[in-house]
């Protein structure tokens, strides 16, 4: 399954620029899981590797053993395989909403 599609990108903020937008109107434009455990990746933000590699760095909120926000690479998730040789999957049914809502 592709993880980032152009959709999601057109919804994305660009990093670091949350801050310039007023509280109530942040979203989360993409949701990852594992589709055999608990973890899941919110992204807020994202932007493109400026060495040109292809790979995004993300920033959103990670669901795992706890809540916590931070930082988080495409090819991170990319490269994720769990016991039953899945990988880490887009929630296809995932509508942007705003931060409060997950939070």
């Amino acid at each position: 399954m592709k993880l980032l599609t152009e959709a999601i990108k057109k919804k994305m903020y660009p990093l670091d620029s949350m801050s310039e937008i007023e509280p109530e109107n942040r979203m989360f434009c993409a949701k990852f899981f594992d589709p055999c455990g608990s973890w899941t990746w919110y992204v807020a933000e994202g932007s493109e590797s400026e060495d040109g590699d292809g790979d995004w760095l993300f920033y959103g909120l990670v669901d795992g053993f706890e809540k916590e926000w931070g930082y988080f690479r495409l090819s991170e998730l990319e490269s994720v395989t769990n016991a039953f040789g899945l990988g880490i999957e887009r929630d296809i049914h995932f509508q942007p909403c705003s931060i409060e809502e997950i939070s």
